[in-house]
């Protein structure tokens, strides 16, 4: 029985990738690629000519098959995405699950990591972080995630498509007011540049800029410091609630934690939609 081998490769520039992964991919019978037309400039520019599958979107149900076939005839295979680690915002998640269901041996060749670099290169706390990936293009649904992700005190990480990038800042600036964040653009590319600041500065900043290429947002998380915005008090209101407790029973807990009006709290809560 072969190998699958999920190789990292490099998120833009092509000498961040690893020895291990150079001679992996040349040693392998098959790599399977995202795009396989995307992938040969990676190869050629290293003199790596090998049989290529490409499993791309939809495809990677059904060619998912076709190389858990060479897979089981002792034929190896290395995975690749046009950028990075498959199976982390990139497809390649289908083919490892049904690779370890068929007790097939999975080894990780790690390397270059969009969201890793650009939290190295924000300045936020990496002690513990959430990555969030993209989120959905549905404004109002959206909106709700990143409510839902107020109360989080870990750094948020995102990733997010240039014609959405504003919208998206523009949200968080509504949920999150004036946290911290960090906006990288194009990481390890020749226009890279990252935004550091508050969410309204970083706006400010981005509209004198050409909005163009991969980006990724880092945020802050919910801290001591920006506990008290009313935003992220209602939502804590709401919790409770959904947790079976009156609206006047919630009001108290939060309003007694914080040291606030519970009059005042209630009726702010009465006045504003929690989600």
């Amino acid at each position: 029985m072969g190998a699958l081998y999920i190789v990292s490769t490099p998120i833009g520039n092509l000498e961040d990738i690893t020895l291990r992964a150079l001679s992996v991919l040349k040693e392998v019978d098959f790599i399977a690629a995202e795009d396989t037309r995307h992938s040969l400039k990676l190869l050629s520019h290293y003199g790596i000519s090998k049989p290529m599958i490409s499993y791309w979107g939809e495809r990677e149900k059904i060619k998912s098959v076709e190389i858990l076939e060479k897979l089981n005839s002792g034929r190896s295979v290395a995975l690749i995405s046009d950028a990075g680690t498959p199976g982390i915002s990139d497809p390649g998640a289908v083919l490892i699950k049904k690779a370890i269901e068929e007790k097939i041996q999975v080894i990780s060749i790690p390397g270059p990591s969009a969201l890793i670099a650009a939290l190295s290169l924000s300045g936020l706390p990496t002690n513990e972080f959430t990555f969030i990936g993209f989120l959905t293009s549905k404004k109002i649904r959206r909106q709700k995630v990143l409510k839902n992700l107020s109360l989080e005190p870990r750094t948020l990480i995102f990733y997010e498509a240039p014609h959405r990038v504003l919208e998206t800042l523009e949200d968080m600036e509504k949920i999150f007011a004036e946290r911290k964040a960090a906006l990288a653009k194009e990481i390890t590319k020749i226009h890279e540049a990252v935004l550091r600041g508050s969410i309204s500065e970083i706006l400010g900043k981005l509209e004198k800029t050409t909005i163009a290429g991969e980006y990724i947002i880092v945020l802050e998380g919910k801290t001591a410091e920006n506990k008290l915005i009313t935003g992220d008090i209602l939502l804590e209101i709401s919790s409770i609630m959904k947790k079976g407790f009156s609206r006047k029973e919630a009001v108290k807990k939060i309003a007694e934690a914080y040291g606030l009006s519970k009059k005042e709290l209630y009726d702010k809560s009465l006045n504003e939609t929690l989600i």
